[in-house]
């Protein structure tokens, strides 16, 4: 098949690597190049990398919605198929009506639940216990096209943000090619989404990750779990940013106030929330590296009775 590819962050790459090795990829769209890190440096985005080490041409436009250099390009290209993943634009109606079969987006949530940008984010932060992906047609909606495909995962307790995205990254490029191979020879039924089953997994803010104390110890493992790697839960220590990478519930109750903190031991700090007790084991303070608290208390002390915040 021939393919025009549309793509942004790492997680679209293990896709266009298994489009490369089963079809042609005829183009790459993607965002343009952004400044990263302390110097400000421009940097390519991950599919640009991966398009470029294969020789195949990249596109970067600022919004493809009103780029007609673009459209004009696609419809010159004559795609049997527009993959999207990750890309981060909204296609208009005259992009979707180019290829041969539609324009498939590869989304990482069971929908409808789950639309928009953050997915695998919300499903551990709300503590669903499954999600997978799914491939559909595209319309001019925000994920409101009609199915296709779906794989499931489950989601063990303590599975971070990171790790769902890494497997969902690769079974979705699997999910793909064969989404690809099916609706070429008609064997798919393009099934509606109910939209009364959907809900919305807005764009992540740091501000999202300030623990309230008063909140489940449940509730607080999974805002712990579902922002690591990124933007990482916190809470204030003493008037300094403590961030938090992983967390678990101790069976026990506490008389203490919520975000009091109880005991500190190699194996973690004990801070009481709204139902119990929550063992905090790693942990990082400005300026410092993420350590286990084994490693912090041996040469840093953090005092009991007092109330994070």
């Amino acid at each position: 098949m021939k393919i025009v590819f549309m793509g942004t962050p790492e997680f679209a790459v293990p896709s266009l690597k298994k489009l490369i090795e089963h079809h042609e990829v005829l183009a790459v769209f993607t965002q343009p190049d952004r400044p990263k890190g302390r110097g400000n440096k421009l940097t390519m985005s991950a599919v640009k990398t991966e398009a470029l080490k294969n020789n195949i041409s990249v596109y970067q436009p600022v919004k493809i919605k009103n780029d007609n250099e673009s459209i004009e390009l696609l419809k010159k290209l004559e795609p049997d198929f527009i993959i999207v993943v990750a890309f981060g634009q909204i296609l208009p109606k005259a992009i979707l009506d180019i290829p041969k079969y539609g324009c498939i987006n590869l989304h990482a949530s069971l929908l409808p639940k789950y639309r928009g940008a953050a997915p695998i984010n919300w499903a551990i932060i709300n503590g669903e216990t499954k999600t997978g992906n799914t491939t559909m047609l595209m319309d001019v909606g925000l994920d409101t096209g009609d199915m296709l495909l779906k794989n499931e995962i489950e989601i063990s307790g303590n599975l971070t943000a990171g790790e769902l995205h890494d497997m969902l990254m690769l079974s979705g490029a699997d999910l793909l090619i064969n989404t690809i191979e099916k609706l070429s020879k008609n064997e798919i039924i393009p099934t509606k989404q109910d939209d009364s089953c959907s809900s919305y997994a807005s764009m992540l803010s740091k501000d999202l990750g300030r623990i309230n104390w008063k909140l489940e110890s449940k509730q607080i493992k999974n805002l712990v779990r579902g922002l690591n790697p990124w933007p990482i839960a916190y809470t204030e220590y003493k008037g300094k940013t403590m961030k938090i990478f992983d967390a678990d519930i101790i069976n026990s109750k506490s008389s203490s106030l919520p975000g009091c903190i109880n005991n500190v031991t190699k194996n973690g700090i004990e801070v009481s929330t709204g139902n119990g007790v929550l063992l905090l084991r790693k942990i990082q303070f400005p300026g410092g590296k993420p350590l286990s608290v084994e490693e912090f208390i041996k040469g840093n002390t953090i005092e009991t009775g007092v109330i994070l915040g």
